[in-house]
C-alpha cells in the first residue's frame, strides 16, 4: 500500500504501530522519500534503525521522546512546531496529506470500535485525514473509555494483526532532595477541590507526593499526561472530581505514559476518560474547571521570565507540548495557578550551569512568554511573577537563583538595564 513519496502516519506513543513498522522497513531497498509522521515514540522505529543513511524513509515528529531526539541528533527526524491541543485542527485543516495511516489498537469491541487506548490525542482526526486506514489489533493495549476513543469499523479499510507484546513503559527518573524541596512549596499552594494538570518529570511527580502527605481532598484531574503520580493520589482516595465543573466525577486524559500499574489503572476503568487533545488542552476548557493547577518544568528561563522548555540552542530536546495552553487555561480558571519550576542549576560538562540567565542561549526557542508566566519555584524559593515590572522580575529570579550566580546575575542585569540605576 505504501509507495514511493508517500506520507505515512504512525500517530502518537502508545498507539504506533509494530508490526507495520517492520514491514514497511523491510521494503527499504524498493521505495524513496517516504515520510513517516509521529509523535513521541517510546521505542526504537524500524523504519530508520534499517535505514540510517536515509535513503527510503524520514521521520517528522510533533515532539519528541528520547529516541525521537537521538534521531534528530542523526539527522533522521526533523520537529514539526505546534500546541498540542491544536494537533486535531492541523489534521482537518493544514495537513495536506495522509496518504496511509496505522494505528495500534485494543480488539474490536462488542459496538464494532476499535479503541485507541491510552493514546487518544489527535488520531480520531488523523484517521478521518487518512485514504487508507490500518489498525494493528494488540492484545496488550489498555482499553480506555472516552466518547472519542476509539474508530468504528466501518471506518477502516484494514485490520492486522499485532505482536501483542506488552506495552512499553516508561519510568521518571529518581526523586531527588531538589525535586522534593520544591514540591514542598508548590503543594502547599495547593488546595482542596484544586483540578491538576501535571507534566512529565521527577519534579512534578513529587508534587504528587507532597499532596498524598499533606491529604489535600477532593482533587480532580483534567490533564494532558496520565502520569504515574498520579496513581498515588488515586489509590490514596484524594481524587475524586467532585468539585469539577467539566466532566464532574471523571478524571480525564489524552494521553497515558508510565507504568504497567498506571496501565492497568486505566484499563477499562469508566472514572478515567482518554479524550482528544482539543478537548483536554484548549484553554477556553481548561478555564472552566475552579482552581485549575497547571504544574511544568522548564529548562532554562531568563531574567525576564520568558521559559524556554524545548530546546538547548538549536538542538531540539522535546517539544512544546501543551505547556503553554495549560499556563493559559489554568490562569484564567477560577482561583487557577500555573507553577513552572526547575533545579536552580545543571551539570554540563563536570560544571554546575544556572538555569536562570540574563538572557536565552542563541537559537533557543520561547516555549511560554514572560507575560503568561505565573509563580516560578527553585529549590530557594517561589515567586509570582504576575504584575510585576521588568525590573521587579529581574530581582525576583535573582532572588531563586543559586546564591553563587546571583550578584553576577543582577551585575548584568544592571549593566544592560534591565534594573535601572535608580532601582531598588
Amino acid at each position: 500500500m505504501v509507495k514511493s513519496g508517500d506520507w505515512v502516519d504512525y500517530g502518537f506513543g502508545m498507539g504506533q504501530p509494530d508490526v507495520f513498522d517492520t514491514a514497511l522497513a523491510a521494503r527499504r531497498d524498493a521505495l524513496s522519500s517516504v515520510k513517516v509522521r509521529a509523535c513521541l515514540s517510546v521505542k526504537p522505529r524500524a523504519v530508520l534503525e534499517e535505514d540510517p543513511e536515509g535513503r527510503a524513509f524520514g521521520m517528522l515528529n510533533w515532539h519528541f521522546g528520547g529516541y525521537d531526539r537521538r534521531m534528530h541528533d542523526k539527522g533522521r527526524t526533523n520537529y514539526i512546531p505546534m500546541n498540542f491541543g491544536e494537533a486535531p485542527d492541523n489534521y482537518r485543516r493544514f495537513i495536506e496529506r495522509v496518504d496511509v495511516a496505522c494505528l495500534k489498537v485494543c480488539p474490536r469491541d462488542a459496538n464494532g470500535f476499535y479503541n485507541f487506548g491510552g493514546a487518544g490525542t489527535y488520531h480520531g482526526a488523523m484517521m478521518a485525514k487518512a485514504a487508507i486506514r490500518v489498525v494493528e489489533v494488540s492484545n496488550a493495549m489498555p482499553y480506555c473509555h472516552g466518547s472519542d476513543n476509539g474508530i468504528h469499523e466501518s471506518e477502516v479499510d484494514y485490520v492486522i494483526e499485532g505482536d501483542h507484546a506488552p506495552i512499553t513503559e516508561v519510568s521518571n527518573p529518581p526523586v531527588s532532595e531538589i525535586d522534593r524541596r520544591i514540591a514542598t512549596m508548590i503543594a502547599a499552594e495547593i488546595e482542596d477541590g484544586s483540578c491538576l494538570q501535571i507534566g512529565i518529570g521527577a519534579m512534578p511527580n513529587a508534587v504528587c507526593s507532597m499532596l498524598k502527605e499533606a491529604g489535600v481532598k477532593d482533587l480532580g484531574i483534567h490533564t494532558e499526561m496520565m502520569v504515574d503520580g498520579m496513581v498515588d493520589l488515586f489509590e490514596a482516595g484524594l481524587v475524586t472530581g467532585a468539585r469539577k465543573a467539566v466532566d464532574p466525577g471523571k478524571s480525564v486524559y489524552t494521553f497515558a505514559l508510565g507504568s504497567q500499574k498506571q496501565y492497568q489503572l486505566i484499563n477499562n476503568n469508566p472514572d478515567i476518560l482518554c479524550r482528544q487533545v482539543d478537548y483536554t488542552n484548549l484553554p477556553h476548557i481548561i478555564m472552566q474547571n475552579p482552581r485549575t493547577v497547571s504544574i511544568n518544568n522548564t529548562m532554562h528561563m531568563d531574567l525576564q521570565g520568558q521559559a524556554a522548555s524545548e530546546s538547548a540552542g538549536h538542538r531540539h530536546i522535546s517539544g512544546t507540548g501543551g505547556q503553554l495552553q495549560f499556563v493559559r487555561g489554568a490562569y484564567a480558571a477560577p482561583e487557577g495557578k500555573s507553577f513552572m519550576c526547575f533545579s536552580s542549576t545543571y551539570t554540563r560538562n563536570g560544571k554546575a550551569e544556572s538555569r536562570i540567565v540574563l538572557e536565552l542561549t542563541p537559537g533557543n526557542v520561547v516555549t511560554t512568554p514572560r507575560t503568561d508566566i505565573m509563580y516560578v519555584a527553585t529549590e530557594y524559593g517561589l515567586i509570582n511573577l504576575k504584575g510585576l515590572s521588568v525590573a521587579e522580575r529581574a530581582l525576583a529570579l535573582i532572588g531563586i537563583a543559586h546564591p553563587d550566580v546571583r550578584e553576577g546575575l543582577e551585575r548584568a542585569a544592571r549593566e544592560k538595564g534591565l534594573i535601572p540605576r535608580w532601582f531598588r
